[in-house]
């Protein structure tokens, strides 16, 4: 188990999910993390990225997408900036709800809540929404 921090900041194209989530992997297996863990990590990751490319930053290459990791003999923590509008989080649609079951999107902030241990978003001052995940040990 290993105490580090890194940071990332990647352009705003649907290509930096998959970016984001190699180095989000990369940074999570030599945390020491288990693999069941590293795999509900890797979910959230990049639907947060994602959210972070196109809703928040909506796909502007312009803005970036930064990552923040830091991994403690605690936990492992992820915080996802983007340079959007920001938006309130508790007024997304249940995707569980019957109306929603059969939609194609709204359940990414449902996979992050559902494999983190903790997930907090806030508006950054100048712009930005900053989505924070704590996966503890």
């Amino acid at each position: 188990m290993t105490v580090e921090t890194s940071e990332l900041s990647l352009p705003s194209r649907i290509e930096t999910v998959a970016k984001a989530a190699n180095a989000v992997a990369d940074f999570v297996s030599r945390s020491g993390i288990s693999e069941e863990a590293a795999f509900g990590i890797d979910m959230a990751v990049r639907e947060a990225v994602t959210n972070a490319v196109v809703h928040g930053n909506e796909q502007d290459e312009q803005k970036a997408v930064e990552l923040t990791l830091k991994s403690s003999p605690e936990a492992v923590e992820i915080s996802v900036h983007d340079q959007g509008q920001g938006f309130n989080p508790e007024e997304v649609p249940d995707p569980t709800e019957s109306e929603n079951i059969l939609k194609t999107s709204g359940r990414g902030i449902f996979f992050m809540r559902t494999f983190m241990d903790e997930v907090t978003w806030s508006i950054r001052p100048g712009g930005g929404t900053t989505v924070r995940m704590l996966k503890r040990r």
